[in-house]
């Protein structure tokens, strides 16, 4: 597996401490120390590859560990804080990641045996070991960067490969659920497409449950096994993010950000934040600006 770690490793050098895009569809790397705010997001569906140190993902009360032996799987989007560290020998973090399309899956598994499924599993996001067959897919996939007039014919085939890979494995399940209308995981991605899109709305638990097409006392249980959240603290979590992003990218004030994303009180507001982020908004927006401009 080194060799084909080191390749991966000297096709994602350049990459930088943001979201770089690779040229080839849902396809992108990172490189270096990343801005705190731009670990703690809303992230898509993705595998995540590490290729070069390690990362920590918390999402509620559960954290989440993995380095080059291992790689990740979100399944859902989900609010989550992310802490990434250089290798031992003080290489930089470098990562690579593939956003998951519910309709490539969906038509991937149409080509493939049936399978059992998840068999009551919900989890929404795990840590797998990684395996030889899968970090040669990876590799022939990041190649095309050097040959992009390659990309539209070969893209897709190595993507099928990736996905492939990862149903054969062992957070397989995951991947088949979410692109099975019927299973619970994919009934819980109904309810969080509409939490995203109505954060800054009043949350009405029924209307969410009649999404995901479950009881109320189901769809608590489900919601919270999924996401390791409850719905109300997946929507305060999308807010306090977005309110953030108002802060920090746009210059919002204080009162005007908590209006935006659905706070009735400043006061409300500037203390739940203070709660997640360590810090009021005031304070908290100075500091990632100075850091910024630093």
């Amino acid at each position: 597996m080194n060799d084909s770690l080191n390749e991966l490793r000297a096709l994602a050098a350049h990459a930088q401490n943001r979201r770089t895009e690779t040229g080839i569809p849902r396809v992108a790397m990172v490189q270096g120390a990343i801005p705190e705010h731009h670990l703690a997001a809303v992230y898509d569906p993705m595998i995540n590859l590490i290729l070069q140190g390690s990362k920590s993902m918390t999402v509620g009360e559960r954290t989440l560990h993995y380095d080059p032996a291992t790689y990740f799987v979100m399944s859902v989007d989900l609010p989550a804080a992310g802490v990434v560290r250089p290798a031992a020998s003080g290489e930089p973090y470098l990562a690579v990641s593939l956003t998951l399309d519910a309709r490539i899956l969906a038509d991937l598994l149409s080509d493939l045996p049936d399978s059992a499924g998840g068999g009551g599993r919900d989890a929404g996001f795990s840590v797998a070991a990684m395996t030889p067959e899968l970090l040669d897919a990876w590799a022939r996939l990041l190649r095309l960067m050097k040959r992009p007039d390659d990309i539209p014919a070969l893209a897709p085939a190595y993507e099928r490969e990736i996905l492939y890979r990862v149903l054969q494995g062992p957070l397989g399940w995951m991947l088949r659920d979410i692109a099975t209308p019927d299973t619970a995981l994919a009934r819980v991605n109904r309810a969080i497409q509409r939490l995203r899109r109505d954060y800054a709305r009043p949350l009405r638990m029924e209307a969410l449950a009649e999404e995901a097409a479950m009881s109320l006392s189901a769809f608590h249980r489900h919601f919270k096994a999924v996401t390791n959240l409850s719905p109300l603290q997946y929507q305060k979590q999308l807010r306090l993010l977005q309110a953030r992003t108002l802060l920090v990218a746009a210059g919002y004030g204080v009162t005007r950000a908590a209006h935006e994303v659905g706070y009735e009180s400043p006061t409300q507001f500037s203390r739940e934040y203070a709660r997640a982020f360590g810090q009021p908004p005031s304070k908290d927006t100075a500091r990632i600006v100075a850091g910024l401009r630093g």
